[in-house]
């Protein structure tokens, strides 16, 4: 935890010209970029995964109907063609599982730590949402901070949300009916769904932590517009 710290002090202290009382602030967002950067090559190879199996889709439905009496060879067969074509199932957590240390470890250090009374603008980042409430209310210098954020969470939100069901749409229908399409097409649907989730969390976790998933959110949404540019459908074309 202290070699964390210092490593945000050590990011604040080289960006406090630029940002004065909110560089402990910019800190924390240029972490976040680090550890995205850091993780970049595991979503790459999510896209990756998430695209082929969409791709293979349209093989999956011919063995479903192939084996439809037979579960088991049915299963075999399934994961003897993600085998082959070097699929894997667990490509998509990836990405999340390996910036949980980071997160919770902004949690823990701004939440009683030394770097708690750091602020950005007139909100500590050891805060929270109610602290800030009850300081000076929604439209305070405190909750500002917060509505701002928010709006940005919400905008976040509904552009992923729009990218996802348009993606959807795209996708053949092999990929998204019947047992083996309905993870596919399940993940497709409720990960827009999941920039409006990120509402709660800033509104109760410290808002060093808020920061953090914020940034990382917003990353997600750009990542995502660059590694799908051609679209989920476009994948069972490739």
């Amino acid at each position: 935890m202290s070699v964390f710290a210092s490593l945000v002090e050590q990011l604040a202290r080289f960006l406090e010209p630029a940002f004065h009382g909110s560089a402990t602030a910019a800190a924390i967002v240029l972490f976040t970029v680090l550890v995205r950067l850091a993780v970049h090559p595991l979503s790459r190879a999510s896209a990756r995964g998430q695209q082929a199996r969409v791709r293979l889709a349209p093989r999956i439905a011919e063995l479903r109907k192939r084996h439809a009496k037979d579960p088991e060879r049915l299963q075999r067969a399934v994961l003897e063609l993600h085998t082959a074509e070097k699929v894997s199932p667990l490509a998509g957590c990836l990405p999340s599982l390996a910036q949980a240390p980071a997160f919770l470890l902004m949690f823990h250090l701004f939440s009683g730590g030394r770097l708690g009374d750091h602020t950005l603008l007139a909100a500590p980042l050891g805060g929270r949402w109610a602290d800030a409430l009850a300081a000076g209310g929604l439209f305070g210098p405190a909750g500002l901070v917060y509505v701002a954020l928010f709006a940005l969470v919400a905008a976040i939100g509904t552009y992923t949300y729009r990218r996802g069901r348009r993606d959807l749409a795209a996708m053949p229908p092999a990929a998204v009916d019947g047992p083996g399409g309905a993870a596919v097409g399940g993940l497709t649907k409720v990960m827009p769904l999941l920039g409006y989730a990120t509402l709660v969390t800033v509104a109760v976790v410290p808002l060093a932590a808020a920061l953090y998933v914020v940034t990382s959110t917003a990353w997600t949404a750009a990542e995502r517009a660059y590694l799908y540019r051609g679209g989920l459908g476009a994948a069972a074309t490739a």
